[in-house]
């Protein structure tokens, strides 16, 4: 057995490609324009989300720990943009109305 290598690969290489993302995040990345923008969509495998819990604001439903979805955000915003989408309701974010109707108890996230 050889020894650990613990250094980047090459001058300039951050020792990670496309492919590691990929085995990460268990997905894909990409880019799709929405309402006048550019956004990044990544899709996240359900074993990548095991113990997690997000709310998809297309159907204000909670995505359950362990359930694909598909992360957006904004090509030029920040960390803080991102939002956790059931893959339906990505698809069908043209065809939803603008307003949420949320009870008067729901959480606001």
């Amino acid at each position: 057995m050889s020894p650990r290598r613990n250094r980047p690969k090459g001058p300039g290489s951050s020792g990670r490609s496309a492919d590691d993302d990929r085995e990460r995040y268990g997905g894909w990345q990409s880019t799709e324009s929405w309402q006048g923008e550019e956004w990044s969509v990544r899709h996240v495998a359900g074993a990548s989300a095991e113990g997690k819990t997000y709310r998809c604001p297309g159907c204000d439903q909670v995505i359950s720990s362990g359930v694909p979805h598909v992360v957006a955000w904004p090509e030029f915003a920040g960390v803080d943009e991102r939002r956790h989408w059931h893959k339906s309701c990505w698809n069908a974010k043209d065809r939803r109305t603008t307003r949420v109707q949320r009870s008067r108890n729901a959480p606001k996230f």
